[in-house]
């Protein structure tokens, strides 16, 4: 698949913007501060429901309105022999509309409106950035970002199943401060904790179930992780282990999953329920002091080790690049070999290189180049022409040029 045309309006620093792109690989350069990154993060929102910019919605829309809008042509598959798209019949438009308030919504094809996790993972993106290192050695909210990230696009009602844990999970904190508030008030918190007790059910089902899928994500890219170091590094050993909030699940990532749209009751046994809502019981006060969940997969990690110790005490800055790319390749591949969902456009994911080859040594920009040539489109952004490696021909998208005309188109 292919993005052939891309239309924002006041998306981020945006107020309008329309960009034409090309199957291979598409350059867009310009100085800092024009808004290229915002133009690749509106694909990939198209492509996960989210930015691994942002969690929230607000800082997508451009200051002082209401609602921002992405477009976008998307074309299955291209045509050998010109290079060209092929005719509108393999095309598929997206419209996405994020407001301040409310729920994100779509529209595929002018249809009906339905909430955007209704077209997530329709379109598919794997985007490689400068903090991509950090995966490695900052916090774990990070890598559960990219959990849900590729879980999004790899596992159909992923983004629902996820969003719904955050909702739950934030009711039950929101629970919590109540009961210690009223706690130190003297007053009775019999109703606050009938309440909870239901709240703390669905954490837990909704928990095991995301716990699951998260699971049946890092199954899916830890050989082709571990393959793609190998290469990159020229041999070198990386493995990579999730590590589930949920202590006693970790019998729930090995049990045999029965449907992978994550609706049907978790394969959990009674006593993993048991010892979980035991857990609970333990550190109830705990959890009002501190008016928070103490444990659930909002706590998930994923440990990436190397030659048999952990990467993130031991490795170098140079070895977490080629875990981060390792990674993002692995992800890549694995979407690469997927059926399209519901129809969707088939082919390779966009590929999206947002100002890193100045993060990498010349050895790795190498690497990187040469994923890139080999993929159906890539999306890259540069403050210059010059900033491109030798030897890429690409289409060159002058990003000051589309400013000026949207500035003109303004008024």
């Amino acid at each position: 698949m292919h993005v052939t045309r891309l239309v924002l309006d006041h998306y981020r620093s945006w107020k309008h913007c329309l960009v034409d792109f090309e199957p291979g690989v598409n350059v867009l350069y310009g100085r800092n501060g024009l808004g290229k990154t915002n133009i690749v993060e509106a694909v990939e929102v198209l492509a996960t429901g989210g930015s691994h910019r942002t969690s929230a919605t607000v800082p997508l829309v451009e200051r002082g309105e209401k609602t921002a809008t992405i477009r976008a042509n998307v074309v299955d598959g291209i045509n050998d022999d010109d290079n060209s798209s092929l005719d509108t019949a393999n095309t598929t438009t997206y419209a996405v509309t994020l407001p301040v308030r409310g729920g994100n919504k779509a529209r595929v094809n002018g249809g009906a409106s339905q909430p955007l996790r209704s077209v997530v993972g329709q379109v598919r993106a794997v985007v490689f950035a400068p903090d991509d290192q950090l995966l490695v050695s900052m916090d774990p909210a990070r890598r559960r970002a990219f959990l849900d990230s590729a879980g999004a696009q790899l596992i159909p009602g992923y983004y629902e199943l996820a969003q719904e844990f955050a909702r739950i999970a934030k009711q039950r904190a929101k629970l919590l401060r109540q009961i210690g508030q009223e706690r130190s008030l003297g007053h009775g918190v019999g109703p606050l904790l009938d309440a909870l007790e239901a709240w703390t059910g669905s954490f837990i089902d909704r928990g095991l179930r995301l716990t699951q899928a998260r699971s049946k994500v890092c199954a899916l890219l830890e050989k082709p992780f571990a393959s793609i170091y190998a290469d990159l590094s020229g041999g070198g050993t990386a493995s990579m282990l999730y590590a589930p909030g949920f202590a006693e699940a970790e019998a729930v990532c090995e049990a045999p999953v029965a449907r992978q749209d994550w609706q049907s009751e978790p394969q959990v046994g009674v006593s993993v329920l048991e010892a979980i809502s035991g857990h609970f019981q333990r550190i109830f006060d705990g959890e009002v002091a501190q008016s928070r969940n103490l444990i659930g997969p909002h706590r998930d990690d994923v440990m990436f080790m190397l030659d048999g110790a952990p990467a993130k005490e031991y490795a170098s800055n140079g070895e977490m690049w080629t875990i981060a790319l390792a990674l993002k390749m692995a992800l890549f591949t694995v979407l690469e070999g997927r059926p399209a969902q519901d129809g969707s456009p088939t082919g390779a994911p966009v590929l999206i290189l947002d100002d890193v080859f100045s993060q990498l040594d010349a050895a790795r920009r190498l690497q990187i180049v040469e994923f890139a040539f080999r993929q159906e489109q890539t999306l890259i952004t540069v403050a210059a022409p010059g900033d491109v490696p030798e030897g890429i021909e690409a289409h060159m998208i002058d990003v000051h040029k589309i400013k000026e005309d949207s500035d003109v188109s303004a008024w």
